[in-house]
């Protein structure tokens, strides 16, 4: 019998650390794990998403300057849009969903607008076909790109401003000495 009780605990050690898994453990509490103790009451509230707290001009004041070719008759237009606002050139549709540029103190330099292009389907009335929907970039054309026949969209700019930065594009810095 002692044989067998030197080997009870490994035995039953398995079974014993299974049986204490079956309890859940308790949930953590979302706040405190993310805020130490003595900062809770005073910590700012984090921006749910989808709130407008961003650095920069406000989405809805952005204006995107968006170039379109119509291949069949080499037309080129520049459309300047703001975000949510849609166009009708002939048969097709663009649509600006947002416009964004990286902030003057970040490499690489980037415009990209998020497009959305709609054609009108031959022989229809007035049935406009989605073709395209998504971000476009001005420094990286071909990443994403309006594969169509006849006409071509590209994103040209996005005016927006940072703070620090004036209307001009240019930072709010003071000249240096002796400059």
């Amino acid at each position: 019998m002692t044989r067998l009780s030197a080997f009870l605990p490994v035995l039953l050690g398995p079974a014993l650390l299974l049986a204490a898994c079956t309890e859940e453990p308790p949930e953590p509490d979302p706040v405190a794990t993310t805020i130490p103790e003595g900062l809770r009451d005073s910590a700012p509230a984090q921006p749910a998403v989808g709130d407008e707290a961003q650095i920069g001009t406000p989405l809805a004041e952005r204006v995107a300057t968006i170039g379109l070719l119509n291949k069949r008759n080499n037309l080129s237009q520049e459309l300047e849009m703001a975000p949510g606002e849609s166009r009708r050139v002939g048969d097709v549709i663009v649509r600006l969903r947002a416009c964004e540029r990286t902030a003057p103190w970040e490499l690489p330099q980037e415009v990209g607008a998020f497009v959305q292009v709609l054609t009108l389907e031959r022989g229809s009335e007035g049935d406009f076909r989605r073709i395209f929907s998504g971000w476009l970039f001005k420094n990286a054309p071909s990443v994403n790109v309006v594969e169509h026949p006849i006409y071509d969209v590209w994103v040209k700019d996005c005016t927006m401003e940072f703070p620090g930065e004036g209307a001009d594009g240019e930072s709010g810095e003071e000249p240096e000495a002796g400059a």
